[in-house]
Protein backbone atom coordinates (compact mmCIF):
# COMPACT_ATOMS: atom_id res chain seq x y z
CA UNK A 1 0.00 0.00 0.00
CA UNK A 2 0.94 3.50 -0.42
CA UNK A 3 1.10 5.83 2.47
CA UNK A 4 -0.41 8.68 2.63
CA UNK A 5 1.25 12.37 2.52
CA UNK A 6 0.86 15.41 4.52
CA UNK A 7 -0.86 17.88 2.38
CA UNK A 8 1.30 20.80 1.00
CA UNK A 9 0.99 24.15 2.60
CA UNK A 10 -0.50 25.14 -0.38
CA UNK A 11 -3.43 22.76 -0.45
CA UNK A 12 -4.00 22.89 3.24
CA UNK A 13 -4.87 26.88 2.83
CA UNK A 14 -7.03 26.24 -0.19
CA UNK A 15 -4.80 27.44 -3.02
CA UNK A 16 -3.74 24.99 -6.19
CA UNK A 17 -1.51 26.13 -8.22
CA UNK A 18 -2.55 26.84 -11.60
CA UNK A 19 -1.41 23.61 -13.11
CA UNK A 20 -2.39 21.39 -10.31
CA UNK A 21 -6.02 22.67 -11.07
CA UNK A 22 -5.79 22.65 -14.87
CA UNK A 23 -4.67 18.45 -14.35
CA UNK A 24 -7.54 18.32 -11.72
CA UNK A 25 -10.02 19.69 -14.27
CA UNK A 26 -8.61 17.51 -17.68
CA UNK A 27 -8.96 14.05 -15.11
CA UNK A 28 -12.94 15.48 -14.26
CA UNK A 29 -13.52 16.20 -18.05
CA UNK A 30 -12.54 12.66 -19.07
CA UNK A 31 -14.93 11.48 -21.83
CA UNK A 32 -16.37 7.93 -21.59
CA UNK A 33 -15.35 5.57 -24.41
CA UNK A 34 -16.25 1.83 -25.24
CA UNK A 35 -14.08 -0.99 -24.68
CA UNK A 36 -14.36 -2.26 -28.36
CA UNK A 37 -13.71 1.29 -29.59
CA UNK A 38 -10.10 1.48 -28.28
CA UNK A 39 -6.92 1.30 -31.04
CA UNK A 40 -4.24 -0.16 -28.45
CA UNK A 41 -0.67 0.34 -30.34
CA UNK A 42 2.18 -1.69 -28.98
CA UNK A 43 5.33 0.95 -29.36
CA UNK A 44 9.09 0.03 -28.98
CA UNK A 45 11.30 2.63 -27.84
CA UNK A 46 14.46 3.29 -29.48
CA UNK A 47 15.98 1.85 -26.59
CA UNK A 48 14.04 -1.56 -26.98
CA UNK A 49 11.55 -0.42 -24.49
CA UNK A 50 8.08 -2.08 -25.08
CA UNK A 51 4.74 -0.16 -24.43
CA UNK A 52 0.78 -0.50 -25.12
CA UNK A 53 -0.46 2.59 -26.27
CA UNK A 54 -4.07 4.34 -26.61
CA UNK A 55 -3.84 7.38 -28.38
CA UNK A 56 -6.44 9.75 -27.61
CA UNK A 57 -6.50 13.80 -27.88
CA UNK A 58 -9.88 14.40 -26.11
CA UNK A 59 -7.74 16.48 -23.70
CA UNK A 60 -4.18 17.37 -22.94
CA UNK A 61 -3.31 14.56 -20.34
CA UNK A 62 -1.17 11.27 -20.26
CA UNK A 63 -1.89 8.44 -17.83
CA UNK A 64 0.76 6.59 -17.90
CA UNK A 65 0.58 2.98 -15.11
CA UNK A 66 3.64 0.19 -15.17
CA UNK A 67 4.75 -2.40 -13.22
CA UNK A 68 7.80 -4.76 -12.23
CA UNK A 69 6.61 -8.02 -12.82
CA UNK A 70 7.83 -10.50 -9.89
CA UNK A 71 8.83 -7.79 -7.69
CA UNK A 72 6.34 -7.57 -4.85
CA UNK A 73 6.45 -8.37 -1.71
CA UNK A 74 7.05 -11.80 -2.07
CA UNK A 75 10.47 -10.47 -2.42
CA UNK A 76 10.97 -9.22 0.87
CA UNK A 77 13.98 -10.77 2.61
CA UNK A 78 13.09 -12.77 5.42
CA UNK A 79 13.52 -10.40 8.91
CA UNK A 80 13.17 -7.31 6.08
CA UNK A 81 9.13 -8.09 5.80
CA UNK A 82 7.52 -5.14 4.80
CA UNK A 83 10.79 -3.65 2.88
CA UNK A 84 8.48 -3.60 -0.61
CA UNK A 85 5.84 -1.43 1.36
CA UNK A 86 8.83 0.82 2.38
CA UNK A 87 10.13 1.30 -0.74
CA UNK A 88 6.74 2.77 -2.29
CA UNK A 89 6.36 5.59 0.41
CA UNK A 90 9.95 6.37 -0.53
CA UNK A 91 10.60 6.97 -3.95
CA UNK A 92 8.50 10.28 -4.55
CA UNK A 93 11.02 11.61 -0.89
CA UNK A 94 14.01 12.63 -3.05
CA UNK A 95 15.64 11.64 -5.77
CA UNK A 96 19.08 12.42 -8.26
CA UNK A 97 20.23 16.05 -6.54
CA UNK A 98 16.45 16.91 -5.02
CA UNK A 99 15.54 16.51 -1.08
CA UNK A 100 12.58 15.23 -0.44
CA UNK A 101 11.10 19.00 -0.23
CA UNK A 102 12.56 19.85 -3.56
CA UNK A 103 10.98 17.03 -4.99
CA UNK A 104 7.72 17.50 -4.29
CA UNK A 105 7.70 21.42 -4.55
CA UNK A 106 8.61 20.60 -8.15
CA UNK A 107 6.01 18.11 -8.40
CA UNK A 108 3.43 20.01 -7.12
CA UNK A 109 5.12 22.93 -9.53
CA UNK A 110 4.70 20.64 -12.64
CA UNK A 111 0.90 19.52 -11.54
CA UNK A 112 2.20 15.89 -12.15
CA UNK A 113 0.86 12.60 -9.81
CA UNK A 114 3.12 10.47 -9.15
CA UNK A 115 2.30 6.70 -6.71
CA UNK A 116 3.46 3.84 -6.30
CA UNK A 117 2.12 0.51 -4.65
CA UNK A 118 3.61 -3.27 -3.38
CA UNK A 119 1.76 -6.13 -4.27
CA UNK A 120 2.03 -9.73 -3.59
CA UNK A 121 3.51 -10.29 -6.71
CA UNK A 122 4.92 -6.77 -8.63
CA UNK A 123 5.67 -3.30 -8.22
CA UNK A 124 3.73 -0.91 -9.71
CA UNK A 125 3.75 2.98 -10.00
CA UNK A 126 0.91 5.25 -11.73
CA UNK A 127 2.19 9.08 -13.23
CA UNK A 128 -0.59 11.12 -14.79
CA UNK A 129 0.95 14.65 -16.31
CA UNK A 130 -0.43 17.42 -18.64
CA UNK A 131 0.41 17.42 -21.57
CA UNK A 132 2.32 20.62 -21.59
CA UNK A 133 4.85 19.79 -19.15
CA UNK A 134 5.22 16.13 -20.20
CA UNK A 135 9.36 16.26 -20.24
CA UNK A 136 10.03 17.77 -17.18
CA UNK A 137 7.61 15.80 -15.40
CA UNK A 138 8.99 12.50 -17.30
CA UNK A 139 12.82 13.33 -16.05
CA UNK A 140 11.28 13.79 -12.99
CA UNK A 141 9.74 10.60 -12.56
CA UNK A 142 12.59 9.00 -14.33
CA UNK A 143 14.88 9.92 -10.99
CA UNK A 144 12.15 9.08 -8.85
CA UNK A 145 12.51 5.21 -10.51
CA UNK A 146 16.06 5.51 -10.96
CA UNK A 147 17.93 7.28 -8.57
CA UNK A 148 15.60 7.44 -4.98
CA UNK A 149 17.77 9.09 -2.55
CA UNK A 150 16.38 7.16 0.55
CA UNK A 151 17.51 10.40 2.60
CA UNK A 152 17.83 9.74 6.46
CA UNK A 153 15.54 12.20 7.68
CA UNK A 154 12.55 11.12 4.87
CA UNK A 155 13.71 6.98 6.03
CA UNK A 156 12.83 7.99 9.86
CA UNK A 157 9.77 10.12 8.68
CA UNK A 158 8.24 7.38 6.88
CA UNK A 159 9.46 4.77 9.34
CA UNK A 160 6.82 6.53 11.70
CA UNK A 161 4.31 6.76 9.61
CA UNK A 162 4.53 2.73 8.72
CA UNK A 163 4.56 1.66 12.30
CA UNK A 164 1.52 3.86 13.23
CA UNK A 165 -0.41 2.21 10.52
CA UNK A 166 0.54 -1.39 11.71
CA UNK A 167 -0.11 -0.49 14.97
CA UNK A 168 -3.42 0.85 13.83
CA UNK A 169 -3.84 -2.32 11.58
CA UNK A 170 -3.25 -5.00 15.18
CA UNK A 171 -6.84 -3.23 16.04
CA UNK A 172 -8.73 -3.69 12.95
CA UNK A 173 -10.41 -7.21 12.80
CA UNK A 174 -10.51 -7.18 8.82
CA UNK A 175 -7.16 -6.29 8.45
CA UNK A 176 -5.90 -9.25 11.00
CA UNK A 177 -8.28 -11.55 9.86
CA UNK A 178 -6.62 -11.34 5.99
CA UNK A 179 -2.90 -11.00 7.28
CA UNK A 180 -3.60 -14.25 9.59
CA UNK A 181 -5.61 -16.26 7.07
CA UNK A 182 -2.68 -15.64 4.43
CA UNK A 183 -0.32 -16.71 7.62
CA UNK A 184 -2.10 -19.94 8.14
CA UNK A 185 -2.45 -21.23 4.88
CA UNK A 186 0.87 -20.33 2.74
CA UNK A 187 2.56 -21.06 6.05
CA UNK A 188 6.55 -21.27 5.18
CA UNK A 189 5.70 -19.60 2.23
CA UNK A 190 6.84 -15.92 0.90
CA UNK A 191 2.90 -15.28 0.65
CA UNK A 192 2.38 -15.62 4.47
CA UNK A 193 4.17 -13.22 5.54
CA UNK A 194 2.43 -9.63 6.09
CA UNK A 195 3.59 -7.70 3.34
CA UNK A 196 3.29 -4.20 5.44
CA UNK A 197 5.65 -5.98 7.83
CA UNK A 198 6.08 -6.42 11.77
CA UNK A 199 6.88 -3.76 14.15
CA UNK A 200 10.40 -5.25 14.24
CA UNK A 201 11.13 -5.79 10.20
CA UNK A 202 9.98 -1.95 9.84
CA UNK A 203 11.95 -0.77 13.07
CA UNK A 204 14.88 -3.31 11.49
CA UNK A 205 14.93 -1.84 7.63
CA UNK A 206 18.00 0.04 7.01
CA UNK A 207 18.55 2.43 3.82
CA UNK A 208 21.10 -0.74 2.30
CA UNK A 209 17.68 -2.53 2.19
CA UNK A 210 15.62 -0.11 0.26
CA UNK A 211 18.34 0.31 -1.69
CA UNK A 212 19.00 -3.13 -2.56
CA UNK A 213 15.17 -4.38 -3.15
CA UNK A 214 15.09 -1.62 -5.47
CA UNK A 215 18.54 -2.72 -7.35
CA UNK A 216 17.27 -6.29 -7.03
CA UNK A 217 13.37 -5.38 -8.58
CA UNK A 218 13.89 -2.50 -10.89
CA UNK A 219 14.70 -3.43 -14.62
CA UNK A 220 14.11 -3.25 -18.16
CA UNK A 221 13.10 -7.29 -18.28
CA UNK A 222 10.65 -7.36 -15.89
CA UNK A 223 8.84 -3.99 -16.78
CA UNK A 224 5.36 -3.43 -18.40
CA UNK A 225 4.02 -0.34 -18.85
CA UNK A 226 0.96 0.97 -20.47
CA UNK A 227 0.36 5.11 -21.57
CA UNK A 228 -3.51 6.18 -22.54
CA UNK A 229 -3.80 9.76 -23.82
CA UNK A 230 -2.53 13.11 -25.56
CA UNK A 231 0.81 11.58 -27.13
CA UNK A 232 1.70 9.74 -30.48
CA UNK A 233 4.21 6.66 -30.81
CA UNK A 234 7.05 8.25 -32.31
CA UNK A 235 6.44 10.99 -28.74
CA UNK A 236 6.22 8.03 -26.67
CA UNK A 237 9.20 6.28 -27.46
CA UNK A 238 11.59 9.25 -26.39
CA UNK A 239 9.54 9.23 -23.62
CA UNK A 240 9.71 5.47 -22.55
CA UNK A 241 14.02 6.05 -22.81
CA UNK A 242 13.60 9.07 -20.79
CA UNK A 243 12.07 7.29 -17.98
CA UNK A 244 13.05 3.72 -18.00
CA UNK A 245 16.64 3.75 -20.46
CA UNK A 246 18.86 3.57 -17.58
CA UNK A 247 17.70 0.62 -15.37
CA UNK A 248 19.42 -2.28 -15.22
CA UNK A 249 18.76 -4.71 -18.00
CA UNK A 250 17.82 -7.28 -16.01
CA UNK A 251 16.21 -8.15 -12.70
CA UNK A 252 17.85 -10.52 -10.21
CA UNK A 253 14.81 -12.16 -8.65
CA UNK A 254 14.56 -14.81 -6.06
CA UNK A 255 13.10 -17.46 -6.95
CA UNK A 256 9.28 -17.73 -5.11
CA UNK A 257 7.95 -21.70 -5.59
CA UNK A 258 4.56 -23.06 -6.11
CA UNK A 259 2.49 -23.88 -3.84
CA UNK A 260 -1.47 -23.86 -2.92
CA UNK A 261 -3.46 -22.89 0.07
CA UNK A 262 -3.34 -25.45 3.01
CA UNK A 263 -3.36 -25.99 6.25
CA UNK A 264 -3.81 -28.71 9.30
CA UNK A 265 -6.41 -26.65 11.70
CA UNK A 266 -9.01 -25.91 9.44
CA UNK A 267 -10.73 -23.53 11.63
CA UNK A 268 -8.29 -20.92 13.40
CA UNK A 269 -9.85 -18.38 15.78
CA UNK A 270 -7.94 -15.37 17.04
CA UNK A 271 -9.47 -13.83 20.30
CA UNK A 272 -10.52 -9.83 19.67
CA UNK A 273 -12.87 -8.32 21.68
CA UNK A 274 -15.05 -6.69 19.24
CA UNK A 275 -18.80 -6.83 18.89
CA UNK A 276 -18.59 -8.28 15.20
CA UNK A 277 -16.13 -11.44 14.36
CA UNK A 278 -14.68 -10.85 10.69
CA UNK A 279 -14.04 -14.34 8.54
CA UNK A 280 -11.61 -15.05 5.94
CA UNK A 281 -12.62 -18.03 4.15
CA UNK A 282 -10.87 -19.94 1.15
CA UNK A 283 -9.74 -23.24 -0.91
CA UNK A 284 -6.86 -23.66 -3.87
CA UNK A 285 -8.24 -22.81 -6.92
CA UNK A 286 -7.12 -23.11 -10.92
CA UNK A 287 -4.79 -20.63 -11.96
CA UNK A 288 -5.48 -18.34 -14.97
CA UNK A 289 -4.20 -20.52 -17.58
CA UNK A 290 -6.35 -23.49 -16.51
CA UNK A 291 -8.89 -24.24 -19.07
CA UNK A 292 -11.51 -24.33 -16.59
CA UNK A 293 -10.53 -20.98 -15.42
CA UNK A 294 -13.38 -18.88 -16.99
CA UNK A 295 -16.28 -21.15 -16.01
CA UNK A 296 -14.81 -21.19 -12.36
CA UNK A 297 -15.02 -17.21 -12.72
CA UNK A 298 -18.40 -17.61 -13.49
CA UNK A 299 -19.35 -19.58 -11.17
CA UNK A 300 -17.72 -17.85 -8.32
CA UNK A 301 -19.98 -14.71 -9.79
CA UNK A 302 -23.09 -16.92 -9.02
CA UNK A 303 -21.75 -17.56 -5.80
CA UNK A 304 -20.96 -14.77 -4.61
CA UNK A 305 -18.96 -12.12 -6.55
CA UNK A 306 -20.22 -8.72 -7.49
CA UNK A 307 -23.59 -9.07 -7.61
CA UNK A 308 -26.29 -8.30 -4.69
CA UNK A 309 -28.14 -11.38 -6.71
CA UNK A 310 -25.42 -13.78 -5.72
CA UNK A 311 -26.39 -16.97 -4.07
CA UNK A 312 -24.21 -16.24 -1.09
CA UNK A 313 -25.38 -12.57 -0.44
CA UNK A 314 -29.07 -13.71 -0.69
CA UNK A 315 -29.10 -16.85 1.81
CA UNK A 316 -26.97 -15.04 4.42
CA UNK A 317 -27.79 -11.32 4.14
CA UNK A 318 -30.99 -11.09 2.40
CA UNK A 319 -32.82 -14.39 3.78
CA UNK A 320 -31.51 -14.43 7.47
CA UNK A 321 -30.17 -10.95 8.03
CA UNK A 322 -26.88 -12.73 9.08
CA UNK A 323 -24.84 -9.97 7.77
CA UNK A 324 -24.84 -7.07 6.18
CA UNK A 325 -22.60 -8.27 3.02
CA UNK A 326 -20.46 -11.55 2.01
CA UNK A 327 -18.32 -12.01 -0.85
CA UNK A 328 -15.95 -14.20 -2.61
CA UNK A 329 -13.45 -13.83 -5.20
CA UNK A 330 -11.14 -15.95 -7.65
CA UNK A 331 -7.66 -15.01 -7.21
CA UNK A 332 -5.24 -16.10 -9.42
CA UNK A 333 -1.58 -15.41 -7.84
CA UNK A 334 1.61 -15.78 -9.75
CA UNK A 335 2.46 -18.84 -7.64
CA UNK A 336 -0.69 -20.11 -6.38
CA UNK A 337 -4.48 -19.69 -6.98
CA UNK A 338 -7.47 -19.62 -4.11
CA UNK A 339 -11.11 -19.20 -4.42
CA UNK A 340 -11.42 -16.96 -1.23
CA UNK A 341 -14.05 -15.17 0.69
CA UNK A 342 -15.01 -13.04 3.87
CA UNK A 343 -17.85 -12.23 6.53
CA UNK A 344 -18.65 -10.22 8.55
CA UNK A 345 -20.93 -10.69 11.29
CA UNK A 346 -21.93 -10.22 15.09
CA UNK A 347 -20.33 -12.80 17.28
CA UNK A 348 -23.29 -14.97 17.65
CA UNK A 349 -24.52 -15.07 14.37
CA UNK A 350 -20.96 -16.49 12.76
CA UNK A 351 -21.54 -20.22 13.35
CA UNK A 352 -24.84 -19.65 11.74
CA UNK A 353 -23.17 -18.03 8.98
CA UNK A 354 -20.54 -20.42 8.42
CA UNK A 355 -22.93 -23.14 8.55
CA UNK A 356 -24.69 -21.52 5.55
CA UNK A 357 -22.03 -20.38 3.98
CA UNK A 358 -21.02 -24.88 3.65
CA UNK A 359 -24.46 -25.61 2.98
CA UNK A 360 -24.78 -23.29 -0.76
CA UNK A 361 -21.12 -24.52 -1.48
CA UNK A 362 -22.50 -28.53 -1.21
CA UNK A 363 -25.53 -27.20 -2.60
CA UNK A 364 -24.06 -26.14 -6.08
CA UNK A 365 -21.96 -28.87 -5.95
CA UNK A 366 -24.78 -31.47 -6.14
CA UNK A 367 -27.36 -29.22 -8.15
CA UNK A 368 -25.15 -26.65 -9.74
CA UNK A 369 -26.74 -23.52 -10.53
CA UNK A 370 -29.48 -22.89 -12.51
CA UNK A 371 -30.00 -21.67 -16.40
CA UNK A 372 -31.28 -18.65 -15.08
CA UNK A 373 -28.76 -17.68 -13.00
CA UNK A 374 -26.09 -18.48 -15.78
CA UNK A 375 -27.88 -16.13 -18.12
CA UNK A 376 -27.89 -13.67 -15.99
CA UNK A 377 -24.57 -13.59 -14.44
CA UNK A 378 -23.21 -13.86 -18.41
CA UNK A 379 -25.10 -10.70 -18.84
CA UNK A 380 -23.92 -9.11 -15.94
CA UNK A 381 -20.59 -9.96 -16.43
CA UNK A 382 -20.28 -8.59 -20.38
CA UNK A 383 -22.57 -5.66 -19.87
CA UNK A 384 -20.32 -4.37 -16.53
CA UNK A 385 -17.48 -4.42 -18.60
CA UNK A 386 -17.36 -1.52 -20.27
CA UNK A 387 -17.73 0.15 -17.45
CA UNK A 388 -14.42 -0.15 -16.86
CA UNK A 389 -12.89 1.56 -19.53
CA UNK A 390 -14.94 4.74 -18.96
CA UNK A 391 -11.88 7.06 -18.31
CA UNK A 392 -8.48 7.58 -19.50
CA UNK A 393 -6.82 6.05 -16.21
CA UNK A 394 -9.21 3.24 -16.08
CA UNK A 395 -8.27 2.56 -19.68
CA UNK A 396 -4.66 2.35 -18.13
CA UNK A 397 -4.82 0.66 -15.43
CA UNK A 398 -7.27 -2.01 -16.98
CA UNK A 399 -4.93 -2.57 -19.63
CA UNK A 400 -2.01 -2.77 -17.14
CA UNK A 401 -3.50 -5.70 -15.48
CA UNK A 402 -3.93 -7.25 -19.07
CA UNK A 403 -0.12 -6.74 -19.15
CA UNK A 404 0.69 -8.29 -16.11
CA UNK A 405 -1.63 -11.16 -16.53
CA UNK A 406 -0.40 -12.02 -19.84
CA UNK A 407 -3.58 -11.80 -21.86
CA UNK A 408 -2.74 -9.78 -24.99
CA UNK A 409 -4.67 -6.76 -25.61
CA UNK A 410 -6.75 -9.01 -27.72
CA UNK A 411 -8.10 -9.45 -24.71
CA UNK A 412 -10.22 -6.50 -25.00
CA UNK A 413 -12.51 -8.44 -27.93
CA UNK A 414 -12.22 -11.69 -26.72
CA UNK A 415 -13.29 -11.52 -22.57
CA UNK A 416 -17.17 -11.72 -23.58
CA UNK A 417 -16.81 -14.21 -26.07
CA UNK A 418 -15.26 -16.49 -23.31
CA UNK A 419 -17.84 -15.68 -20.85
CA UNK A 420 -20.59 -16.60 -23.77
CA UNK A 421 -19.38 -19.74 -24.46
CA UNK A 422 -19.26 -20.94 -20.74
CA UNK A 423 -22.19 -23.82 -20.50
CA UNK A 424 -24.02 -24.98 -17.46
CA UNK A 425 -22.36 -28.19 -17.73
CA UNK A 426 -19.04 -26.22 -17.81
CA UNK A 427 -20.00 -24.47 -14.74
CA UNK A 428 -21.37 -27.70 -12.64
CA UNK A 429 -18.07 -29.54 -13.51
CA UNK A 430 -16.35 -26.94 -12.19
CA UNK A 431 -18.51 -26.39 -9.14
CA UNK A 432 -17.26 -30.18 -8.33
CA UNK A 433 -13.63 -29.72 -9.33
CA UNK A 434 -13.31 -26.94 -6.86
CA UNK A 435 -15.57 -27.26 -3.88
CA UNK A 436 -16.45 -31.74 -3.68
CA UNK A 437 -14.26 -33.30 -1.13
CA UNK A 438 -13.12 -30.01 0.12
CA UNK A 439 -12.98 -28.40 3.73
CA UNK A 440 -13.13 -24.83 3.79
CA UNK A 441 -10.00 -22.91 5.77
CA UNK A 442 -11.08 -20.76 7.69
CA UNK A 443 -9.90 -17.50 10.01
CA UNK A 444 -12.13 -15.77 12.48
CA UNK A 445 -11.09 -13.10 14.26
CA UNK A 446 -13.50 -11.68 17.33
CA UNK A 447 -15.62 -13.76 19.80
CA UNK A 448 -17.62 -16.15 17.98
CA UNK A 449 -20.31 -17.90 19.20
CA UNK A 450 -21.77 -21.06 17.61
CA UNK A 451 -18.32 -22.43 15.90
CA UNK A 452 -18.60 -25.94 16.89
CA UNK A 453 -15.60 -27.85 15.52
CA UNK A 454 -15.91 -26.35 11.62
CA UNK A 455 -15.13 -28.38 8.36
Amino acid sequence: MTMPRPLSRRMRSGWMAPAFLALMLATLSLFPREAHAMKIQEVKSPGGITAWLVETHDVPLIAMRFGFDGGGSAQDPEGREGVANFLASMLDEGAGDLNAKAFQERMEGLAMRMSFEAARDAFYGSFTTLTENRDAASRLLALAIGKPRFEEEAVERMRKQHLASLAFAARDPTRVATEQWMAQVFAGHPYGRPANGTPKSVADTTRADLAGFHGRVFARDNLRVVVVGDIDAATLGGMLDTVFGALPAKATLSPVPKTEPKAAQKLKVIDMNVPQSVVRFGLPAMGRTDADFMPAFVLNTILGGGSFTSRLYQEIREKRGLAYGVDTGLLPMRHASMFYGGVATKNEAVGQSLDVLRAELKRIVSEGPTEKELADTKAYLTGSFALRFDTNTNIANQLLWMSMEGLGPGYVDTRNPQIEAVTIDDVRRVAKRLFEGQELLVTVVGRPKGLGSGG
